[in-house]
């Protein structure tokens, strides 16, 4: 367990540091996504601040676990929230934020299952 726990958490730190690093850097492929959902580009911003946040826990929480699980789960709630957003603004191109989502629910559950059976 403590290898797929390990394995997830940093592929997913890795995810959400180049997501998040995209928002600072704003391709155009990311401007057309953000237009799409109508966020700001302060918004923006603090998106992808809150995804380096995420990042900096997964990997913490290499020694310290319960912090791994918070940003995971707040990957959750973030995740859901970007499809809400698609789904409200009517647009479904939302491909990459449902396997975030499932990601983000699959590294949640090993690690609650890492530290329960641990």
């Amino acid at each position: 367990m403590h290898i797929a726990a390990l394995t997830l958490s940093v592929l997913l730190a890795l995810a959400m540091l180049q997501s998040g690093v995209m928002k600072f850097v704003r391709p155009a492929w990311i401007r057309q996504f953000a237009e799409a959902v109508h966020l700001t580009n302060p918004q923006l911003t603090m998106l992808g601040l809150l995804q380096i946040a995420a990042t900096v826990g997964l990997i913490w929480g290499i020694w310290f676990p319960p912090f791994a699980i918070a940003a995971a789960i707040g990957l959750v709630l973030y995740f859901g929230g970007a499809i809400i957003a698609h789904i409200r603004s009517g647009d479904r191109n939302m491909v990459g934020a449902v396997v975030f989502l499932a990601f983000s629910i699959a590294t949640s559950v090993v690690l609650v299952l890492h530290v329960l059976l641990a």
